[in-house]
């Protein structure tokens, strides 16, 4: 099984190499560059894209930051997922990233477990925030109004999506859902899809940020 190759982004090259340690000693990936910004990292990644397969980002670096990073890497048309690693969990930065393109946003002192979980989770093509974003993201978006058009539901969600679409915004994933609700991962996996659907979105992320919006959460 071929290893997840990363291109790591900070401007702090000791945070740089403490990351590059601790994912050393996960199996499954590979810290294959390293970039002090998002230009540089942009830069490479436009010239060598197909040799990445998830870019771990700081969000607050000088010159270029990695907002305008995920904006230039999205504009360019590069499909590569893009996890946000931060000391800030301020929502207006979370929502910032998300709308950009992240795929994922978490805290720099994050577990193993957690940063490999959330790289692998990215690399499936799914979204990932840690939980406790999640949590401050939901309360300080209480009556703040947001960059979604904000609108009735065209269809209202079911007790049981709501209760789905609650454990989405705890970050749960769908096996851990299935197990919470006793239920099977697929009739999970469909529930979720029919959630995306009754609001519009296309990832998990979004629902929940739309769901907070409209005030469903």
């Amino acid at each position: 099984m071929s290893k997840i190759s990363v291109l790591l982004v900070d401007d702090q090259t000791l945070v740089r190499q403490g990351i590059q340690s601790l994912l050393s000693l996960a199996d499954s990936i590979e810290v294959v560059a390293q970039a002090n910004d998002g230009q540089e990292a942009f830069d490479y990644l436009k010239a060598n894209a197909t040799s990445i397969d998830v870019v771990l980002m700081d969000i607050r670096m000088p010159n270029v930051n990695g907002i305008e990073a995920l904006k230039l890497i999205k504009e360019h048309q590069l499909d590569i997922p893009v996890v946000m690693l931060t000391t800030f969990d301020d929502h207006e930065s979370v929502i910032q990233a998300i709308q950009a393109g992240a795929k994922g946003y978490l805290l720099k002192d994050v577990s193993l477990e957690t940063l490999v979980e959330a790289i692998e989770t990215v690399h499936k093509g799914e979204t990932l925030i840690q939980p406790a974003i999640t949590e401050r993201l939901i309360k300080g978006l209480q009556g703040v109004k947001g960059d979604f058009e904000a609108s009735d539901l065209p269809e209202k969600l079911s007790t049981r999506e709501t209760e789905i679409l609650r454990l989405m915004a705890a970050g749960c994933s769908n096996r851990e859902m299935a197990e919470s609700l006793f239920k099977s991962e697929g009739t999970i996996k469909n529930q979720v899809s029919s959630i995306l659907a009754k609001l519009g979105v296309r990832d998990r992320t979004r629902a929940v940020l739309k769901a907070i919006e409209l005030g469903v959460l």
